[in-house]
């Protein structure tokens, strides 16, 4: 018999107050689970009001609230925690200390099994339009999600002529590559080249074409040449003016050949992520990354440098306000950093000695992307007279390509300064803008030992 036939059934009075009573309990938890939701949905709201106070006072407020359950644990919460002025003085390094010191506390109070939050951009930047870490949500996630390479091959149509016949059209595959840059507020442009993307094989960049577009939705539209691009977060397609489909180009996403290299034997390692005792000024960002503005202790002549650095994504700004920094040699010659992607050569752009020679080609990876930098330096020589006998020499690789290839410095870059027999310090330069860098180690050439000397003979 079903449940309604039952209640159906006719039974006796006393039977239907049981029933009655039976039903009316069954309910009640389910009042109070709605009024439980209602309040969590009330909490969740004011949370959400909240978004750009930074992680851990979320966590110091859910503790507090979870410790009025005893006046123990209450008391202890009063005694430990700081107040805000002093915690809003306190450096980004001593918040991490504090936060990992109450961890088990806050754990001992309010036991949960969520997983940590993933890092969230800096809020104090964010409002400055820059994020050192991708955007998750609004407009400018989904324009951060259409940033990038795109490469494959397409069909183009190419007339032939003979001589016994008229022109004729013929459909040939053709490797391109398209590199798509935000300029904020939803528009773009791109660079489309013939021959995949600068550093592959066959890449031409005198078949550069610049597209320009506006983001409709998630899916950018772009314009520029004998056919339109529709761009998506995987993928983009060339449509010609027949509204034929030329064929899609995948995206890409490119890693260094040197990202992660390992130092040899008798390298320095300046950075790991563990302290800055190789430097006389620096500081360790979140994320136990180095920032920008630091500067090596060692007095370095010779020497081979590998490091990694990240640009900021900043798709308001232009130029040179646009992840600005750079690696001073010996504090007299600079190689720049700069978010170049998706722009012409730029005489100042990333891979250039500023203010002197453009780089051999714009190797420059998406934003918020790591890259490398490897900088082979041979410093000037001088008499004893203090005349300069030889310049110094800079070779360079950007993610893997060289971009500099044993270039003479006939004096200081940019703002370095003026030459002399004494070296000095080797820095990274900090231009306001948050570039953060990892995996920094130096080749003293000077006391590192080779191999290959002394020389063998043929005999």
């Amino acid at each position: 018999m079903s449940f309604r036939k039952f209640l159906a059934t006719p039974t006796p009075r006393v039977f239907t107050g049981l029933l009655a009573l039976c039903l009316t309990v069954s309910l009640a938890p389910q009042t109070v689970s709605a009024q439980e939701k209602d309040s969590a949905a009330t909490t969740k709201s004011d949370d959400s009001k909240s978004e750009d106070k930074p992680a851990e006072k979320k966590t110091e407020k859910k503790a507090e609230e979870a410790s009025k359950d005893t006046k123990d644990a209450k008391a202890t919460e009063k005694k430990n925690d700081k107040p805000a002025d002093s915690k809003a003085d306190e450096s980004n390094e001593e918040k991490m200390t504090d936060k990992a010191a109450d961890a088990p506390k806050r754990e001992a109070a309010e036991p949960s099994d969520e997983q940590p939050s993933e890092p969230k951009p800096d809020p104090t930047w964010v409002e400055k339009g820059v994020w050192t870490l991708p955007p998750t949500d609004g407009p400018a996630a989904v324009d951060y999600k259409l940033i990038g390479e795109y490469a494959g091959d397409v069909s183009i149509q190419t007339e032939t002529k003979t001589d016994d016949s008229d022109a004729s059209a013929e459909a040939t595959n053709q490797r391109f590559g398209i590199q798509i840059r935000a300029l904020g507020s939803g528009e773009f442009e791109a660079l489309a080249y013939e021959g995949g993307l600068p550093g592959d094989e066959k890449f031409d960049e005198a078949t550069q074409l610049r597209l320009i577009g506006r983001r409709n939705g998630e899916i950018l539209v772009l314009s520029g040449g004998p056919w339109a691009l529709f761009a998506g977060p995987e993928k983009c397609r060339l449509i010609n003016f027949e509204g034929d489909s030329l064929g899609e180009l995948p995206r890409v996403i490119r890693t260094s050949p040197t990202m992660g290299a390992q130092p040899p034997k008798d390298a320095l390692v300046l950075f790991n992520g563990e302290n800055t005792d190789q430097f006389t000024k620096a500081r360790i960002a979140d994320e136990g990354l180095l920032a920008q503005g630091a500067n090596v202790n060692w007095l370095l002549n010779d020497f081979d440098l590998h490091l990694e650095f990240r640009i900021p994504h900043m798709p308001g700004k232009q130029g040179q306000q646009r992840g600005n920094s750079g690696v001073y040699l010996q504090s007299r010659y600079e190689c720049q950093i700069l978010d170049s992607f998706g722009t012409d050569r730029v005489f100042n752009g990333l891979g250039a000695l500023y203010r002197f020679k453009p780089p051999r080609l714009n190797m420059a990876f998406p934003p918020l992307t790591w890259q490398t930098y490897d900088i082979r330096f041979t410093a000037a020589r001088f008499g004893a007279d203090g005349k300069k006998l030889r310049p110094a020499h800079v070779t360079s690789w950007v993610n893997g390509v060289k971009v500099q290839d044993k270039v003479a410095l006939p004096g200081p870059t940019g703002a370095g300064k003026a030459e002399q027999a004494i070296p000095l310090p080797t820095l990274f330069q900090d231009h306001s803008d948050p570039v953060r860098f990892r995996n920094v180690w130096v080749l003293d050439r000077g006391i590192a030992t080779s191999d290959s000397f002394p020389p063998k003979s043929d005999n």
